[in-house]
């Protein structure tokens, strides 16, 4: 592209810009819209991909075409380079979708037989008694940690007392668990 046709690209980006001037953006249309897909379909995209792309960066130069400065780059420059960014925001898109089926994350749980049922309820019975045996400023405190999701922070924000001393009772009410199911499994 020589220096000629940089300035009346700039001129008729600029005739955008000011008037949204039609006839001016047709002509840029129709200059950059072939030469953006070619280059598109270059980087491997489809057809319609590809024209999809175009109409999208069109878009923003009929919208944005005051953002263009011609004296730090020319019009072409300038598009292609939204081509470009606009390519790599799809690319991350598609990537971002991709999954893998066989994650075991995303695997339906296995059922769960009666043996296992009786051994997690009998479990969850001997947790319920160990946390009946905590002093109650333990319990409350294990209670609002773990029940009702809240921090450490948020608890001794509610119950006045300081963030130390909730550290500490949850810890303490953890070691007697530990002990208890310790002795139960023993």
């Amino acid at each position: 592209m020589d220096a000629e046709e940089r300035r009346r690209f700039a001129a008729l980006a600029k005739a955008v810009a000011d008037d949204r001037d039609q006839q001016a953006f047709s002509i840029l249309f129709d200059y950059f819209a072939p030469r953006l897909k070619s280059w598109l379909m270059r980087r491997k995209m489809t057809s319609g991909e590809a024209e999809e792309l175009v109409q999208e960066i069109m878009i923003v130069l009929w919208h944005k075409a005051d953002l263009y400065d011609a004296t730090r780059s020319s019009l072409s420059t300038w598009l292609f380079r939204i081509a470009r960014n606009r390519r790599i925001d799809l690319q991350r898109r598609a990537n971002a979708r991709i999954f893998d089926e066989t994650d075991p994350a995303l695997q339906p749980p296995a059922d769960i037989g009666a043996e296992e049922i009786i051994v997690n309820d009998d479990r969850d019975a001997i947790i319920r008694a160990a946390v009946g045996q905590l002093p109650k400023e333990q319990r409350d405190m294990l209670r609002a940690a773990f029940f009702l999701g809240q921090s450490h922070a948020e608890i001794a924000e509610a119950t006045g007392l300081p963030l130390g001393t909730v550290k500490s009772r949850i810890r303490l009410a953890f070691g007697k668990l530990r002990k208890v199911l310790e002795q139960e499994r023993g």
